[in-house]
């Protein structure tokens, strides 16, 4: 084990990304079961409203990716100094990717439908780094000898076509397909080759007079979805809690009034 730990993470330099990884994970996790005991009135948390304003959790977030951000930069890989940066960035990062969808709408969507896209970023987020931490490279190029590492034009060139499948995913209207493609190679080919979803860009430029390609597209996303969507709540609830009308027809099935304020910390 020590062995390993030795070659696969402090050798190669892995040891600040592992931590910020975890930090950014364990950050996430305690304040999603913190704004849920403070909604549920539990608990001795509160909302954080000085002077009655609402400090939303994403401020003092963005001072911890400032500070660990620029620590980073001027810490050694191997140095104190970079693993407590890396450290201060995760949990930022925790924090404020949790209200994601608050910058992405400008708005207090924390325990609505919107508010879903935080859980699904910081999914793909944790994801990406841990793969990349795993031994992943963006783009699909660390499969290279030592001999085509020396071929400049093979790396630029296998770089550029991922990136060029991984934009043709994205377009098609898949964009956790087009971030896994970035670093695991061939996910971005099969994202870029197979049918795109009904009401995505592509799908609006070159199935509109294509009434048979927009009729199976449309099938094959209604199958997908229909196969993943229970799932897929189930686990979102699971993690981030019900949101605001699954909440209220919970009540309602219960026989219950009103609960208690919310809040978003």
């Amino acid at each position: 084990m020590g062995h390993w730990w030795v070659r696969n993470i402090v050798e190669p330099g892995k040891l600040p990304l592992l931590l910020a990884l975890l930090s950014f994970v364990l950050s996430f996790l305690v304040t999603r079961v913190i704004t849920r005991l403070i909604r549920a009135g539990r608990g001795p948390f509160k909302n954080i409203t000085p002077g009655g304003l609402h400090v939303h959790h994403v401020v003092p977030g963005v001072v911890l990716v400032i500070i660990g951000g620029f620590g980073a930069v001027g810490s050694g890989g191997h140095s104190f100094g970079a693993g407590l940066s890396a450290v201060l960035f995760g949990l930022g990062a925790g924090l404020v990717l949790d209200e994601f969808a608050l910058i992405l709408h400008l708005d207090d969507v924390y325990w609505s439908e919107q508010g879903r896209k935080s859980v699904e970023v910081v999914v793909l987020t944790a994801a990406v780094v841990a793969l990349v931490l795993g031994g992943f490279l963006p783009f699909g190029v660390n499969e290279l000898s030592p001999g085509e590492r020396h071929s400049r034009g093979i790396v630029v060139m296998n770089t550029a076509t991922n990136f060029f499948l991984a934009l043709v995913a994205l377009w098609k209207g898949k964009p956790r397909t087009a971030v896994f493609g970035t670093v695991i190679p061939f996910v971005a080919l099969i994202g870029a080759i197979r049918l795109a979803r009904p009401g995505s860009p592509y799908a609006r430029r070159f199935y509109a007079n294509r009434p048979r390609a927009r009729a199976k597209a449309g099938l094959r996303a209604f199958h997908h979805d229909r196969r993943w969507a229970r799932p897929r709540r189930r686990f979102e609830n699971f993690i981030s809690g019900l949101s605001d009308p699954e909440r209220a027809r919970e009540r309602e099935k219960s026989g219950g009034g009103s609960g208690p304020g919310q809040g978003c910390g």
